[in-house]
């Protein structure tokens, strides 16, 4: 089952977040693990560069996707096709290995009364790919969070990345992507209008088998 957005405020608020000091240490205590002395010159000061960059890793957990969504817009002039954002730059980390997932997303929706600025759809992706995720679930996240807040004709969300779970450990498979996709609404019921977003966007379900 896919929960929805309002899932995701309530499990993130129920996180309780240890101290800087506290997360610090257990960089010191990962570099022991490791085999490596934390004191030395060059790991002295590790354990906080990597809490700051943590910070800005998972910065996703400190926004709320469906508020970037509230600001719309109703004076479009009738407009009622497709709106589609392509290549939106992704990068995540994988929830079990908490490694990499480089990609890009694809997004596309078929206003009902209202559109959104474009900055928006983006800043959506961007707020789920900063936590810890997996890809199906990034996908459906996007879909249905714009599905839910602007209740439109229809939402299309398609994303490929690399995952260095498989490239970088494991069984080291390299120039793998996977393409994960969910399709709301007319996209899902007209295929006509699925096959127009796939052409639009280079269809990555075609490009995944060569």
């Amino acid at each position: 089952m896919v929960r929805g957005p309002g899932h995701d405020r309530r499990a993130a608020a129920e996180v309780v977040r240890p101290s800087r000091a506290e997360a610090e240490e257990a960089v010191r205590t990962l570099i022991r693990w490791a085999g490596d002395d934390p004191d030395r010159e060059g790991l002295v000061g590790t354990p906080d560069r990597v809490v700051r960059s943590y910070r800005e890793f998972f910065a996703g957990y400190e926004a709320d996707p469906v508020d970037l969504l509230q600001r719309t817009f109703e004076e479009t002039d009738g407009y009622d096709e497709m709106v589609v954002l392509r290549d939106i730059r992704l990068e995540s980390y994988c929830e079990h290995h908490m490694v990499p997932i480089i990609g890009k997303a694809h997004v596309a929706y078929l206003p009902r009364h209202r559109v959104v600025g474009i900055s928006k759809l983006a800043r959506v992706v961007e707020v789920y790919a900063k936590r810890l995720q997996i890809q199906e679930k990034l996908t459906a996240q996007v879909a249905n969070t714009i599905d839910e807040v602007l209740q439109p004709e229809g939402v299309a969300v398609v994303i490929e990345a690399q995952h260095q779970c498989m490239t970088t450990r494991g069984i080291h498979k390299t120039g793998v992507t996977m393409v994960t996709s969910r399709m709301l609404g007319a996209f899902r019921s007209d295929a006509s209008t699925r096959r127009e977003f796939l052409s639009m966007i280079g269809n990555p379900s075609s490009r995944a088998g060569e």
